[in-house]
C-alpha cells in the first residue's frame, strides 16, 4: 500500500515533522501500479522519490534558517551582492576563497563590504585617509571598500599606498603626484593576502542630506522638507515662542 511504501523507506517521526507532498505520493502511487518484470524496480521508483523530496527539504530549512519561534523571521544580512558587476563578482570570489582558507578577520571584513548597497558604502576623502594616516604614525596600506575622492581644502597630500574599489580622476591623479600608489582590491589581495600592514577605513554613512530628514516626533531636530526659507516658509505655530510653542 502507499502508506506502507512511504513509512518503509522514512521513519514515522521524520515523515511527522515534515510530511511528503503531493508530487512524492503521486510519484509512488504511480510506481505501485506500473507494470513492471520486478516488483522490486516499482519500490526502488517510490524511495528515489521520498529520498529526493527529505534530502531536498532538509537542504533548504538548513540554508535558510527560518527561525520558527519568531514565525516568518529569517536572516535578512546579504550573502551576495545585488549588482551584476562582473568585475565586483569576481572580486567576491576571490574574497570568498581567501576568508575561507585563512584565519584572517580582514578577508571576512572586505567580503561583507563587497556585499554592502551603495548606500553603505559611503566615499572616503583624501583628507579623511589623511588625518587616519597621522593618527597611526606609520605607513601603512590604506584599504576603502567603496569610492576615493579628492577634498580640495587638503593642500598637501603624503606619499601613501591607496586600495579602493573606485578613485575619481582628480583623487587618483593626486595620489600619484605625491608619488603613492593608487591600486584594487584583486592587487592588494597580492600584497597583502591576510590584511598584514593594512588601515582599513570607512566613510561617513550618516553624512547624507536625507539623513538630516529623517525622524519622528518633536525635539529630534529633524530638517523640514520646505521649498524656500523665509518668513512664509514653515515659521509659524511649533517653530516659534511668539506663535504658541516652540520645538
Amino acid at each position: 500500500s502507499l502508506h506502507h511504501s512511504i513509512t518503509k523507506i522514512a521513519s514515522p517521526t521524520a515523515l511527522r515533522r515534515q510530511p511528503p507532498p503531493p508530487w512524492v505520493r503521486e510519484t509512488i502511487r504511480i510506481s505501485l501500479r506500473v507494470r513492471v518484470r520486478k516488483r522490486r524496480d516499482a519500490s526502488l521508483i517510490a524511495r528515489d522519490a521520498l529520498l529526493l523530496f527529505l534530502a531536498t527539504s532538509g537542504a533548504v530549512l538548513s540554508a535558510r534558517r527560518i527561525d520558527l519561534n519568531s514565525h516568518h523571521v529569517k536572516g535578512t544580512h546579504r550573502k551576495a551582492p545585488k549588482s551584476d558587476n562582473v568585475y565586483l563578482k569576481l572580486l567576491v570570489k576571490l574574497y570568498r576563497f581567501l576568508a575561507r582558507r585563512t584565519d584572517a578577520s580582514f578577508n571576512k571584513v572586505v567580503l561583507r563590504r563587497l556585499f554592502m548597497s551603495k548606500i553603505n558604502r559611503p566615499p572616503v576623502s583624501l583628507s579623511r585617509i589623511v588625518s587616519n594616516i597621522n593618527k597611526e604614525g606609520e605607513k601603512r596600506t590604506v584599504v576603502i571598500v567603496g569610492t576615493v575622492t579628492d577634498d580640495n581644502r587638503l593642500l598637501t597630500f603624503p606619499k601613501v599606498t591607496v586600495a579602493a574599489l573606485r578613485f575619481t580622476a582628480t583623487a587618483r591623479a593626486r595620489i600619484i603626484a605625491a608619488g603613492g600608489e593608487a591600486i584594487t582590491l584583486d592587487q592588494l589581495a597580492l600584497r597583502a593576502p591576510t590584511g598584514g600592514n593594512t588601515l582599513i577605513l570607512r566613510g561617513p554613512k550618516n553624512a547624507r542630506e536625507a539623513v538630516k530628514h529623517f525622524g519622528m516626533g518633536p525635539h529630534k531636530h529633524k530638517k523640514p522638507l520646505v521649498e524656500s526659507k523665509g518668513r512664509k516658509f514653515e515659521r509659524a505655530r511649533g517653530r516659534r515662542r511668539s506663535r504658541g510653542f516652540k520645538v
